[in-house]
C-alpha cells in the first residue's frame, strides 16, 4: 500500500512508519521535524508545516490508501496544564485538522485515522482516583480538564463530520498514555514516565526522588507497540470508533515510581513538590475495543517500563549526565 504519515518525525509517528515499512508498504512521512533519535524508515519524508493549507494539499498529490494523521501541539502535564500554551495548542491543532481533512477530501482519500487523547474526557468523571471512568460513551456532556482537551474533542467531530458528508472512512481513536523508546524525555515536554525514568536514571541510590503533587493521583501506560497494533487494526476495520487505546493496568503515580526504582535497582525517598497534575484518576475502559477489534492491549506496565527505562539510561549517559 501506499500510505501517508502526518507527525512522522515525532515519537508514535516514527515508530509508526517503522512499523508499516516492515509489513513492505511505500510510506511517506510528513512533519516540521526529522525524527529526534534515530533515521527515519519512510521512503519519503517531507519537512513542511501543516498549518499551511497549500503545504498540506501538496503532499496528498499520490493516491494514498492510508492517511494516518498525528500531527498535534502537545506535550505532558508540565506543557498541556500549566496554562500558558493554550492558545497555540487549539490553534495549531486545529488548524492542521482542518487542512488535513480539506485535503484528503479533495484528493478523494478514502481511508483516514486521527489519533484523539483520553483527555478529552469529563474532568468530574475523573475525581476519584481509584475509579475513574472513561468509558468512550461518557465523554458527553463535554467537560474536559485542558483545552488540548477540548481541541481533540472538537477535531474528532471533525473528523466525524467529514466521513459522514464526504464518504470518507474515518476511524479515531482515544490514546491513554502511549510511552516508550525514543520518546522525549527531558525539556518540559515529556510525560510522566519518561519524567521518573530520567530522575531516578539520574539519582544517586540513596537520594530523592522529586514528584509534582501527592503522587496518588492514578494513569495508566500503553507502550507505543501495543498502541501501534491497536491503531493499525482500528484502521483496517469497518469501526469508526472513537475508541480507547490504552492499558487497563491501572497505578498511581507513586506506584510508578517504586515501578522504576524496583527496576533501576535503587532506593530514593519520594519528595513531593507542587506541579500540574491534570486529573486525579484516568485508566482506559477496553470493554469496546475487544468488542469490536476482537483485540485489547495485554502487555504489563512493567516490561513497557524495562525497555524504555534502559533505553532512557543509555541517552544519559551519552550525554554525560551519568
Amino acid at each position: 500500500m501506499k500510505i501517508l504519515v502526518c507527525g512522522a518525525g515525532g515519537f508514535i509517528g516514527s515508530h509508526l512508519v517503522k512499523r508499516l515499512k516492515a509489513e513492505g508498504n511505500w510510506v511517506r512521512g510528513v512533519d516540521l521535524k526529522h525524527p529526534e533519535f534515530s533515521e527515519t524508515a519512510a521512503d519519503d519524508f517531507i519537512i513542511g508545516d501543516l498549518r499551511d493549507p497549500k503545504f498540506a494539499k501538496g503532499i496528498t498529490d499520490e493516491p494514498f490508501d492510508e492517511v494516518y494523521q498525528l500531527a498535534a501541539d502537545m506535550g505532558g502535564a508540565g506543557f498541556v496544564f500549566v496554562g500558558d500554551h493554550d492558545a497555540a495548542i487549539m490553534h495549531n491543532s486545529a488548524t492542521v485538522n482542518l487542512n488535513m481533512l480539506e485535503a484528503c477530501k479533495e484528493a478523494k482519500v478514502k481511508r483516514i485515522f486521527y489519533s484523539s487523547s483520553a483527555c478529552i474526557y469529563p474532568e468530574h468523571n475523573q475525581l476519584d482516583p481509584e475509579n475513574p471512568n472513561c468509558e468512550e460513551n461518557s465523554a458527553y456532556p463535554a467537560a474536559p480538564d485542558s483545552e488540548y482537551g477540548w481541541e481533540k474533542l472538537f477535531s474528532e467531530r471533525l473528523y466525524m463530520a467529514y466521513g459522514r458528508n464526504y464518504g470518507m472512512n474515518v476511524h479515531i481513536a482515544r490514546y491513554h498514555n502511549i510511552f516508550g523508546e525514543e520518546g522525549t524525555w527531558d525539556g518540559g515536554r515529556e510525560k510522566s514516565p519518561a519524567a521518573i525514568c530520567r530522575k531516578v536514571g539520574e539519582a544517586s541510590d540513596g537520594g530523592e526522588l522529586e514528584i509534582w503533587g501527592p503522587g496518588t493521583q492514578t494513569r495508566s501506560f500503553l507502550h507505543v507497540s501495543e498502541c501501534l497494533e491497536g491503531t493499525i487494526r482500528l484502521m483496517r476495520s469497518d469501526f469508526a470508533g472513537p475508541v480507547n487505546i490504552g492499558s487497563e493496568e491501572m497505578i498511581s503515580i507513586n506506584g510508578l515510581a517504586d515501578l522504576v526504582m524496583e527496576i533501576a535497582g535503587k532506593n530514593l525517598s519520594k519528595k513531593h513538590i507542587d506541579g500540574p497534575l491534570g486529573v486525579n484518576g484516568r485508566n482506559s475502559d477496553n470493554a469496546l475495543i475487544e468488542k469490536k477489534l476482537g483485540w485489547k492491549p495485554s502487555q504489563t506496565l512493567k516490561d513497557g517500563m524495562e525497555v524504555t527505562y534502559q533505553w532512557i539510561s543509555m541517552q544519559l549517559k551519552d550525554a554525560g549526565r551519568l
